[in-house]
């Protein structure tokens, strides 16, 4: 009985520690309210098809991160964050980036539909949301 009250004081001073340190959440961290959007890509793929045909794949995961398989079948990931209507993403792996890429995840964003937008060149791209981890 006497160890366990001399551990409270230093658990409750972990407890309060933990609560400081979450208070100072980085700028990039996941956004709390994921747009109802996003949620649709969860469990699901997020399809970015280019002009030529060739596409890349996106995997999103509700803890803020993302990996992906580019149109020439290399592999990267990153985390995502949310700021209204647009998903913005961050590369860390293979190499990290310090650019972002954003785009507008419309609200209407559902399994099966798509809607134009850009690359992070500023090319024609077109997304979809595709049933499963294709």
């Amino acid at each position: 009985m006497r160890r366990a009250l001399r551990l409270t004081p230093a658990a409750y001073a972990l407890f309060l520690g933990l609560n400081a340190a979450a208070a100072d959440t980085p700028k990039d961290a996941p956004a709390k309210d994921v747009p109802k959007s996003l949620a649709s890509a969860f469990g699901n793929t997020v399809k970015a098809t280019y002009p030529d045909g060739r596409f890349q794949r996106y995997w999103f995961q509700p803890d803020g991160s993302w990996r992906a398989i580019g149109r020439r079948g290399h592999s990267s990931s990153g985390h995502w964050t949310a700021h209204g209507d647009e998903v913005c993403l961050k590369q860390s792996k293979p190499i990290p980036s310090p650019m972002k890429y954003c785009t507008t995840f419309p609200a209407s964003a559902r399994v099966g539909s798509s809607w134009p937008a850009k690359d992070m060149g500023g090319g024609a791209i077109t997304l979809s949301v595709v049933k499963g981890k294709v």
